[in-house]
């Protein structure tokens, strides 16, 4: 059995790290829906100006992100799309990383018929939208404790993180009106990988 994921201690930026290359799994009616992390971006808390909890901003749709790490913190955004993040660090951080992009590998099929509007698998998880579409995530999920849960959870498919030289690291897409932080290199994805989503320049190592 593949272990669990829970590395989830430490600050965001070692966890977004971390999580390149381990694997997303959604279970809906006993099928499995999965897929390799192979996008993320780091949102730093309090002093983070894109983040929902910039200057410890605390609502009921934040209220996840302020559990202890491994905790799932799904949001809606634009009244129509939910985004994945899992929580970092100790309770009351306010950090966590935001799943960007996945590489499908399980449950493509269904995969395709969550998504409709999807034609290749490229464009099934190519996005933090897309992915919530594709394996059923939304706000019922919220909260939910990634380590323990049954039907959404992380597996550790390595052991360590990968190696400089195989990630790239760019600014977050999205958060412009973040001041110096939107510039701030807090995205990671996997080199060259074909289902990262838009943008993949300006990238560094």
């Amino acid at each position: 059995m593949t272990p669990r994921f829970t590395a989830y201690s430490p600050d965001p930026v070692t966890v977004a790290r971390r999580l390149l290359g381990q694997r997303l799994v959604r279970i809906v009616d006993g099928h499995r829906l999965a897929g390799t992390i192979i996008e993320v971006e780091a949102y730093l808390g309090a002093r983070d100006q894109a983040a929902h909890t910039y200057r410890g901003r605390r609502t009921a749709r934040n209220e996840s992100m302020y559990l202890a790490g491994g905790h799932a913190y799904v949001y809606l955004t634009y009244g129509m799309h939910h985004c994945l993040n899992v929580v970092c660090g100790q309770a009351g951080n306010g950090v966590a990383v935001l799943l960007r992009a996945l590489e499908p590998t399980q449950g493509i099929d269904q995969m395709f018929a969550n998504r409709r509007i999807a034609n290749h698998e490229r464009d099934l998880c190519s996005g933090p939208a897309k992915l919530t579409q594709a394996l059923a995530i939304d706000r019922a999920l919220d909260g939910v404790d990634l380590r323990r849960g049954r039907f959404l959870f992380v597996e550790q498919l390595r052991p360590r993180p990968l190696p400089p030289s195989r990630v790239a690291r760019t600014a977050r897409v999205g958060v412009e009106s973040a001041g110096v932080w939107a510039r701030r290199l807090l995205r990671f994805h996997i080199k060259d990988h074909p289902h990262v989503s838009g943008r993949r320049t300006r990238a560094k190592t």
